[in-house]
């Protein structure tokens, strides 16, 4: 094994995926490489339809590159396995089971000894803010309760990896606030290797290790960016919005996204006579 596929939790090489549809095929994505080191907090931005989620499916094993291939601690992506997991904007918690057994049914499943389980319960209950609510069901919960649950649920089969699309999209403003400050808080007390996709820049910068920018469809990797390394406890937004050096990364990734914004806007529009002349 290569010093860097050894030192890299995820690999993409000379990736590439084309959808066959009804009216012929599609290109999702450009070519891409990206190399992700363990413990890194990752983000992806970029116009909409330019193959994110794509990406992230391929890297969770949910589809098969057309070309190329994908690593995951030095082993090609056949497939979902239990060194990834993922959460999505879509929930996927039980609702006849409480947030404690919710969060512990991976956990279950794979037959840990239940004082192992009710430890690991615990802390992510704590780290979550889920204290106070472990016996209730998901119809008793807000939508940012239920998301803690499945971030929780996600984090407590302890994956060396975790993708998240959009995870906090479907929830209010403040709410969103709290969430991005707790995952902040608890991918650095854990040290997983994080994959995000978000259309919010504000999002992408202040929970990243790294903002990736994507172009348009085809999308390929436009830039990477680094962020200066999160503090112990993770980030608040107080001093988060009033850092310079982090503003200014926000308004250069701006910049970049609306960039290829533009042009997928420029390139969508109808040719007039002239132009095709």
């Amino acid at each position: 094994m290569s010093e860097t596929l050894a030192r890299d939790k995820i690999v993409v090489e000379n990736f590439q995926h084309i959808f066959e549809t009804a009216d012929g095929p599609v290109q999702a994505t450009g070519k891409i490489d990206l190399e992700i080191p363990a413990a890194q907090f990752v983000t992806l931005v970029g116009p909409s339809g330019c193959g994110k989620t794509t990406l992230l499916k391929a890297i969770a094993g949910f589809i098969n590159p057309t070309h190329g291939r994908i690593l995951c601690n030095g082993e090609p992506v056949t497939g979902p396995g239990r060194d990834r997991g993922v959460v999505f904007q879509e929930l996927a918690i039980l609702p006849w089971r409480t947030v404690r057994r919710n969060i512990a049914h991976g956990l279950e499943i794979a037959r840990v000894q239940q004082t192992e389980i009710d430890t690991a319960v615990d802390r992510l209950i704590s780290l979550t803010g889920l204290t106070g609510f472990e016996d209730r069901y998901p119809h008793e919960l807000s939508g940012g309760m239920k998301q803690r649950v499945a971030v929780a649920r996600t984090w407590a089969a302890d994956p060396d990896i975790i993708l998240m699309d959009e995870p906090f999209a479907a929830v209010d403003a403040m709410t969103r606030l709290t969430l991005q400050e707790e995952l902040a808080s608890l991918s650095y007390s854990t040290k997983k290797t994080v994959f995000f996709i978000t259309h919010s820049v504000d999002e992408a910068v202040f929970l990243a290790d790294r903002v990736l920018v994507m172009s348009r469809r085809p999308g390929t990797i436009k830039a990477s960016i680094d962020v200066p390394r999160r503090k112990p406890g993770g980030r608040d937004w107080e001093s988060f919005t009033t850092d310079t050096e982090m503003q200014t990364i926000v308004e250069r990734v701006l910049r970049l996204v609306r960039e290829e914004k533009a042009e997928q806007s420029q390139a969508s529009k109808p040719k007039t006579l002239e132009a095709v002349g």
